[in-house]
C-alpha cells in the first residue's frame, strides 16, 4: 500500500525543495530590487556612507561579487540542470567547498549590489534574505540527509554550509 503521507506532500517537496522556496526567492528579489533602487537612486535615505568610499572601489567590489556569484551559479547549477535529480551526493565543483553554492551566489549578489551603493536599508534586507536562505538550506539538508544518510552526513561534516572549511589534515604543525 502506498504511503499516503508521501502522496499528499507537494511535488516540489518530494523533489527535494522547500515548497515555498522558489516563491520566497522571487518575492525577496522583487522586494530587494525595489528597496535598493528606491534608496540608492531616488531617496538616498541611507546611502550617506557612499560619500566616503570612492566609486571605483564600490564598482570593483560589485564586479568581484558578481563574478564570484556567476562562478557559483555555473558550478552549482549541475543539481538542477538535468531532467533527473542527482542520484548521489554531489561533491564536485563548488559543492567541494560549500554545501549551497546556488543560494550563496544569490546572497553574494545581493550583498554586492547593496555595497555598491552603501544602501544601509538594503544591507539590512540582505540579512533578512540570508535568514530565509539559511532556513530553506536547512530544510534541503534535512531532506538530503534522509535520502543519502551517512554519505550526506560525511559530506556535511567536511564541507562548510556557507564558508569553506579549512582542513587541518594537510597543514604542517609549527
Amino acid at each position: 500500500m502506498p504511503d499516503q503521507r508521501s502522496s499528499a506532500q507537494p511535488l516540489r517537496e518530494r523533489r527535494g525543495e522547500h515548497p515555498y522556496g522558489d516563491t520566497g526567492q522571487a518575492v525577496l528579489l522583487i522586494l530587494f530590487l525595489m528597496v535598493w533602487v528606491g534608496d540608492s537612486f531616488f531617496l538616498h535615505e541611507s546611502t550617506f556612507l557612499s560619500d566616503y568610499v570612492p566609486l571605483y572601489i564600490r564598482i570593483f567590489v560589485l564586479v568581484l561579487t558578481i563574478a564570484t556569484a556567476l562562478t557559483l551559479f555555473k558550478s552549482g547549477h549541475v543539481v538542477i540542470s538535468h531532467q533527473q535529480r542527482p542520484t548521489a551526493v554531489v561533491t564536485g565543483g563548488a559543492f567541494r567547498y560549500v554545501r549551497h553554492p546556488l543560494y550563496l551566489g544569490g546572497i553574494i549578489t545581493y550583498l554586492g549590489l547593496a555595497i555598491s551603493t552603501f544602501s544601509l536599508v538594503s544591507l539590512a534586507l540582505v540579512l533578512g534574505i540570508f535568514v530565509f536562505y539559511n532556513y530553506i538550506a536547512g530544510y534541503d539538508e534535512r531532506l538530503l540527509e534522509a535520502k543519502f544518510r551517512d554519505n550526506y552526513r560525511t559530506y556535511k561534516h567536511r564541507t562548510g554550509k556557507w564558508v569553506p572549511r579549512i582542513s587541518t589534515k594537510h597543514m604542517s604543525k609549527t
